[in-house]
């Protein structure tokens, strides 16, 4: 003879696998987070890789004026367009049309104040709007150093050491690395990944709560020879499953995605396998059981099907302003976070990405959080089903 808490759930889940449109939006929402991530991240990376890749184009107003400026912009990689004499608003119309990320204009006294030695002006038209603002770096770099180059020349010819003008070295030495760089990325996406544990099984909490109440269904089930506690547990079950399938495929498929890209082209890393994933997914089960615990109890607890809804929508957001304040404060990870529902999560992913050793005890902890917090919620749940108040809406 089954259980009866496992008869509830059977029947729960049949009646949901029914719902065909609730279980599209649930994909739907499941699979869109990490495919837009993806994207975006893509876009970025092309981006960054493009002056490499395909070089840049600069539009040049007085190319003959500057020969030696042409060579060096052409030794970077710059192709250089002649586009002859334009006005102020022939450039802006220029920059506008994004064909060019940049465009130089000499003036027109700039041979005869290069050759007499004082400052030659050369003009960086730019768009702030545009998004190839790492074109725009590169070009002004090839200028510094043009300028740095004339200046040195300048010294020598007069015989002053160039090293005059540098009293101070510095030199920069980068301890960071890809993990430690992509540490703020990561953190700030860590709490959308775990989202669907309080949404994908929300709507079926309400309707196997409040929705079989105003149904009067409930008072049919309550009926049968079961105890509160079975009752609860089934239906607790139920939300719990889905909310665990949407956890694991939104981390699946993020991760797949992330391990696919080539973020160490824009200095950020990845540093996760399919065990450490596998572990980070058990370890958010009680964390998808928190969830549909604390929406049974909350939807057992309001007055109406719709009431329901509206008190699951704002406690759906609160898990993650933990871990929203903890991304904006910057601080560091501690062992408290471990013990933090949904933070813990984060905590425990965000370390795992870079790279480092995490030890059993964090994932113990995250483990367990959950887990306790699933228990204090299902107990008040099946307190409130023995409750008559509860069937008659009271």
């Amino acid at each position: 003879m089954k259980p009866k808490f496992l008869v509830v759930l059977i029947k729960e889940l049949r009646e949901t696998l029914r719902d065909k449109r609730t279980l599209g939006l649930l994909a739907l929402f499941t699979f869109m987070y990490p495919l837009m991530l993806g994207f975006l991240l893509n876009k970025t990376i092309d981006r960054a890789t493009k002056p490499e890749r395909d070089g840049i184009e600069v539009a040049v107003i007085g190319v003959a004026k500057a020969p030696t400026l042409m060579a060096q912009l052409k030794q970077r990689n710059v192709t250089i367009i002649d586009t002859g004499p334009l006005d102020e608003e022939g450039i802006g119309e220029l920059l506008r049309s994004k064909k060019y990320p940049v465009v130089l204009r000499l003036s027109d006294k700039f041979t005869e104040n290069y050759t007499a030695m004082r400052p030659a002006r050369v003009e960086l038209w730019f768009d702030s709007a545009d998004e190839n603002y790492t074109q725009r770096r590169e070009v002004e770099d090839v200028l510094q150093a043009y300028g740095a180059n004339v200046a040195s020349a300048r010294l020598l010819a007069h015989g002053v050491s160039p090293a005059t003008l540098a009293p101070i070295q510095v030199q920069r030495f980068d301890t960071g690395t890809n993990a430690s760089r992509s540490a703020g990325f990561i953190g700030s996406i860590l709490g959308i990944l775990f989202l669907p544990a309080f949404i994908c099984g929300m709507s079926t909490a309400v309707d196997i709560t409040a929705g079989e109440r105003e149904r009067r269904s409930m008072e049919v089930l309550m009926a049968q020879p079961a105890r509160a506690w079975e009752l609860v547990a089934g239906k607790w079950l139920t939300a719990g499953v889905l909310a665990i399938l949407g956890v694991t495929l939104e981390l699946a498929l993020a991760h797949a995605i992330l391990s696919w890209m080539p973020l160490e082209e824009i200095g950020m890393s990845w540093a996760l396998a399919w065990p450490d994933l596998a572990l980070v997914c058990v370890a958010s089960i009680p964390l998808c059981l928190f969830a549909a615990g604390l929406q049974i109890a909350l939807a057992m607890n309001a007055k109406s099907f719709k009431e329901a809804q509206s008190l699951l929508s704002i406690a759906m957001l609160v898990p993650l302003v933990p871990g929203v304040v903890i991304s904006m404060m910057e601080l560091k990870t501690a062992d408290w976070m471990y013990m933090v529902p949904m933070l813990s999560n984060q905590t425990l992913l965000r370390e795992m990405a870079k790279g480092g050793e995490v030890g059993l005890w964090p994932v113990a902890m995250t483990f367990l959080s959950s887990a306790l917090a699933a228990a204090v919620a299902v107990a008040f749940a099946s307190w409130r089903m023995k409750s008559e108040r509860y069937v008659l809406s009271v």
